[in-house]
């Protein structure tokens, strides 16, 4: 730093380079000036990282429990399509789930419920799976249909 009463010229690069050096310098001098300001600042720095953590170890452990109970649930239920599917049965939806997860997501659903309520005696075979397949998709298609519209130009005629 320059002494005082001693103008220094220094070139910078950008307009505003200056100006920030002056404003860092300022801040600098400001701290340097009163030790108890900087040390109040730095204990307050200290305390606002210490909540974060704190905070940040709180919601790690809540999201934490939260994957391992969705876990468990998603465990549970593969145990229980296992029980209901017979092996060619869970290797085809396993397949569609490869494609399709939410469809394949939604006969799960529709087939553990079925259990649930007792409509199924024995595992499900794969014949019996596409049937089911073939019964959502009846229900579920989407019929789509594509129309096109062309934009006419100011310059186009008509005549």
């Amino acid at each position: 730093m320059a002494q005082a009463g001693t103008v220094c010229f220094i070139q910078y690069p950008q307009p505003y380079a200056f100006v920030a050096f002056l404003l860092m310098e300022l801040y600098n001098f400001v701290c340097q000036a009163d030790p108890e300001l900087e040390a109040i600042r730095q204990r307050r720095m200290q305390e606002l990282m210490a909540q974060r953590g704190g905070a940040n170890q709180q919601n790690a452990g809540q999201q934490k429990a939260q994957e391992d109970a969705k876990q468990e649930a998603e465990e549970r239920r593969q145990m229980m399509l296992a029980q209901i599917l017979s092996s060619e049965a869970r290797e085809r939806l396993s397949r569609i789930a490869l494609v399709k997860p939410d469809k394949a997501r939604g006969v799960e659903d529709v087939l553990l419920r079925a259990a649930q309520t007792g409509g199924i005696s024995e595992k499900v075979s794969e014949e019996r799976l596409i049937s089911l397949l073939e019964q959502i998709n009846t229900q579920t298609s989407k019929q789509t249909k594509v129309t096109i519209q062309r934009r006419r130009s100011v310059l186009d005629d008509d005549d």
